[in-house]
């Protein structure tokens, strides 16, 4: 008879102690207040403007007429232009106008962006060995330039080869890391950074 008293004493204190934890929210009877609906409208699509030209080269006034061309072991030139022989006498050296200052691979090195005809994309000239010369990597190019993969520097020359060594475009400098010229198929190319 215990059993009863203490089963119906402990259902009292939880119906008790579960009207006590129970709070009122002023929604209880309604729910939260619905929210505003979100205004739309419609989108737009449009075809984006092609990017814009490459900047004009700059002037070259700083560029003097005495530049010289060093050769790749970047000897030392005496006064007169020339490379002293090992017999005391002068060799002829090459002479780079205003327009075609001298050129080395380390100065041509890095990452270009590409304007052809056909199209904008971007060419990436490394240091390591390669077929035909140093490697080289175009994305996006259209056309022949995208069979570039090699690249040197021959004379006052920047070449552009393809995978079996053959050449794809000779540029000249154009000033501050701007290199103009055209494929073997008479595609003009700029590359400029």
């Amino acid at each position: 008879m215990n059993h009863p008293v203490r089963a119906t004493a402990m259902t009292a204190l939880l119906l008790l102690a579960a009207g006590c934890s129970r709070s009122v929210s002023p929604y209880a009877d309604s729910g939260p207040p619905p929210l505003a609906p979100v205004p739309t409208g419609q989108v737009a699509s449009n075809q984006l403007p092609p990017p814009p030209p490459p900047p004009p080269p700059p002037s070259n006034d700083t560029a003097s007429a005495t530049d010289t061309m060093t050769s790749d072991s970047d000897t030392t030139l005496g006064t007169d232009g020339s490379q002293p022989g090992s017999n005391g006498t002068q060799q002829n050296t090459q002479v780079a106008s205003v327009s075609q200052p001298a050129l080395s691979r380390n100065s041509v090195l890095g990452a270009y962006k590409v304007t052809t005809d056909g199209g904008n994309c971007q060419i990436i000239l490394s240091l390591t060995k390669w077929s035909g010369g140093y490697r080289a990597a175009s994305r996006g190019c259209p056309g022949k330039v995208a069979d570039v993969s090699a690249w040197d520097v021959s004379g006052s020359q920047v070449v552009l080869k393809d995978s079996g060594g053959s050449n794809v475009a000779n540029l000249n400098s154009a000033g501050n890391s701007r290199y103009e010229g055209s494929t073997n198929g008479g595609q003009s190319i700029t590359l400029y950074r």
